[in-house]
């Protein structure tokens, strides 16, 4: 098989989370675990880093990386989903890997794929782990699919584990409360490695402790590191919290004894997004109008978005927005700004919800939509209006700024 027919095959055949929603997880680890048998235990062949959380986990894995890199260290980064090209959810210091490890890999395990009906995550996890081991990676930076405790990723025996902060997300499969999701964050929690926290709520900072004492793991508060302030090239306010969290990460690393320098932070979180060709967070597209696009999906993840939005000048807010069909609706409404347009879209994905449903409700909660179809007419139809002092913002889902980007 070619690449394309490659991909296409995955895409197609196997249980898809990001196509299907929960018919394609599993409600244990057994098939990771089998498989991770089959392939020798690559995921015990390099030093890994396992990050979860509801929101930045992706930036700080990313900014991780970059750090790492930057130390001199050849790092294995696994993330997901993938914006434009499936490899990009496994790199090796920054670089995809081939197309032709992608179907390597596929051709050489497709019996086993086949007989033991593997979910898509699963056969990418795996993917990962058998091709940092083949590449002798230093280190790789792992980040949870969702949750934590059932990921596919919780195979692995991380010296590190990073927990980035908790919100109300995937409530159908973690818990309808700050607590029930943290706990299942919290599964990443490992005997006798340190964990990092980023954000927490008392509620949940409880949970965090009872499990790290549990397990005999050292816990950190990342607002508890007296920290320098880097710079970094993630531009959206709500990357600071993200960069206290990796450069906690990394000060905990140090005190493991891995050797990286003061410089190598500097020059790492200032080139994340060259470094690790990291897409879709607060990225600019073009200006005049002035084009963002960011992944913000949840209703966290969408507040720190706007909050972003208050602090700059522009004339009108004219929002690309798109999600998917099982997203609570209800709670991201409230933080949409009433004086913004929004050109409602539908991405190319089974899940997508429609972009008349969409205007609709926008429009029964008293705010100004449009139903425009596609996420390439919703754009179009917004800069067909703008001016050149306004500002487009696209974001709702991954897949509506992976059809922009």
């Amino acid at each position: 098989m070619t690449y394309k027919e490659t991909t296409d095959w995955l895409f197609a055949q196997l249980p898809n989370y990001q196509l299907q929603g929960s018919r394609a997880l599993f409600k244990n680890l057994n098939n990771i675990s089998q498989f991770c048998d089959h392939l020798k235990q690559p995921q015990n062949n390099f030093p890994s880093i396992h990050v979860a959380g509801t929101n930045g986990k992706g930036s700080t894995s990313h900014m991780l990386s970059s750090v790492l890199q930057a130390a001199g260290f050849k790092v294995g980064l696994y993330t997901s989903p993938h914006l434009k090209d499936f490899r990009e959810r496994i790199k090796i210091s920054g670089s995809p890997i081939s197309e032709d490890e992608v179907v390597e890999f596929v051709q050489t395990n497709l019996k086993y794929i086949r007989e033991q009906q593997l979910s898509f995550f699963e056969l990418t996890v795996a993917m990962a782990f058998d091709t940092f081991a083949k590449h002798q990676v230093d280190v790789a930076v792992i980040e949870v699919g969702l949750g934590g405790r059932l990921d596919a990723t919780n195979v692995i025996l991380p010296i590190l584990s990073v927990i980035t902060n908790i919100g109300l997300d995937h409530t159908k499969f973690l818990g309808h409360t700050l607590p029930e999701i943290a706990f299942e964050k919290a599964g990443i929690i490992k005997p006798n490695v340190p964990v990092v926290i980023g954000e927490y709520t008392i509620e949940t900072k409880e949970v965090f402790e009872n499990q790290a004492s549990k397990m005999n793991a050292a816990i950190l508060f990342a607002s508890e590191f007296d920290l320098p302030v880097y710079d970094c090239d993630l531009k959206g306010s709500y990357q600071r919290f993200n960069v206290r969290t990796a450069a906690a990460a990394i000060y905990e690393l140090k005190r493991l004894h891995w050797k990286i320098p003061e410089q190598a932070m500097v020059e790492g979180f200032k080139s994340v997004v060259s470094s690790t060709q990291f897409l879709g967070r607060w990225q600019q597209l073009s200006q005049q109008p002035a084009v963002y696009c960011d992944v913000a999906h949840n209703a966290d993840g969408i507040r720190v978005l706007f909050d972003q939005v208050k602090n700059m000048a522009f004339g009108r807010l004219l929002v690309v927005f798109g999600v998917m069909k099982d997203k609570d609706l209800d709670s991201i409404v409230h933080l949409l700004p009433t004086d913004g347009s929004y050109f409602c879209c539908r991405a190319d994905n089974a899940r997508a919800l429609s972009s008349d449903s969409l205007s609709t409700y926008l429009q029964e909660q008293g705010l100004e939509a449009q139903s425009c179809g596609s996420v390439g007419a919703a754009l179009e139809s917004a800069q067909t209006v703008a001016n050149t002092d306004d500002l487009i913002l696209i974001c709702g889902s991954n897949f509506v700024v992976a059809e922009i980007i």
